[in-house]
């Protein structure tokens, strides 16, 4: 399965101005020959503390942008987004994952950014995305979650990608590229990280997107502007590597 990481830089808090620039992004991918198309964490605002006015109605903006483009272009199109459901005080930095006949699949963030005061300002998921999409078994995750390897650990017998959205600061940008590394290395799984590009909210975000192969071949990276990156995803690579390498086998629980 062909899959894409869509590295874009976010027009600050305009979700309007960002949905309306990447749909031909989308399409680009898709054209290409794209089945899965990954656009970054918070992708329509940027990730903004400011919760009183950056948040979205389930089924909101960005929600009916990523359901649209699924639908017109028949991919798998994903991203996060500040979706506040009714009678919560917070909102969930949510991944939502839109499919080309309707289906629609949330993640929400089980490891708000403290850090960066994530914790006080949106609420923390409890549960990963796991599913099947063409022959490929996906799982979803939102950018701190790349630090607790845990995580990826438990889910690593019934995944052959990790698709990891983020808005990974330029400040630690060896530290994400190393991550996510580690994470294909260990797990002997695909990775998609997709990291945004450009200024927002005081910080420098300096791109990196990567995909890797599970033997920790980088197939594709980017630099510091925007980018499509495309790569062939099988799950027959997983089986090759883990049949030849039985590392998983050895894991302890």
């Amino acid at each position: 399965m062909k899959i894409a990481a869509v590295q874009h830089d976010i027009v600050w808090e305009e979700p309007e101005a960002n949905v309306a620039r990447l749909g031909e992004k989308v399409k680009e991918a898709v054209n290409q020959g794209a089945q899965l198309v990954a656009l970054t964490e918070m992708f329509s605002w940027g990730f903004s503390m400011e919760t009183d006015r950056v948040n979205e109605p389930v089924g909101g903006l960005s929600t009916r942008f990523l359901v649209d483009q699924a639908a017109a272009t028949g991919a798998w199109v994903c991203g996060s987004v500040p979706e506040l459901p009714e009678g919560q005080d917070k909102p969930f930095n949510q991944l939502v994952l839109a499919g080309p006949n309707g289906e629609l699949h949330t993640y929400a963030k089980m490891y708000p950014f403290t850090y960066g005061g994530e914790h006080k300002n949106y609420a923390q998921g409890d549960a990963p995305l796991q599913l099947e999409i063409g022959d490929l078994r996906v799982s979803f995750f939102i950018c701190y979650d790349l630090r607790f390897g845990d995580e990826f650990w438990r889910l690593a017998p019934d995944t052959d990608l990790y698709v990891i959205v983020a808005n990974w600061p330029a400040s630690r940008r060896e530290h994400w590229r190393t991550l996510l590394h580690a994470r294909a290395i260990e797990n002997q799984a695909w990775v998609m990280g997709v990291n945004r590009v450009g200024d927002g909210g005081g910080l420098t975000y300096a791109g990196d997107s990567t995909i890797i192969d599970p033997f920790g071949e980088i197939i594709e990276h980017a630099e510091h502007d925007e980018a499509l990156l495309l790569a062939d995803a099988t799950a027959a690579r997983v089986e090759e590597v883990r049949g030849r390498y039985p590392f998983l086998a050895d894991r302890k629980s």
